[in-house]
């Protein structure tokens, strides 16, 4: 049981990281047209 004082507050920390994680790529246009960039590498 003294194991979950560990790893409970260490799994909110890696959440907040993904999330993080997520919100800059979405604020930073990451997922914007995605086909585009798709066929750009095919042509190259």
């Amino acid at each position: 049981m003294d194991i979950m004082y560990l790893l409970v507050p260490l799994s909110v920390v890696l959440v907040f990281f993904i999330l993080g994680g997520a919100w800059w790529a979405i604020y930073r246009g990451q997922f914007e047209d995605i086909e585009k960039e798709g066929e750009r590498i095919l042509k190259d």
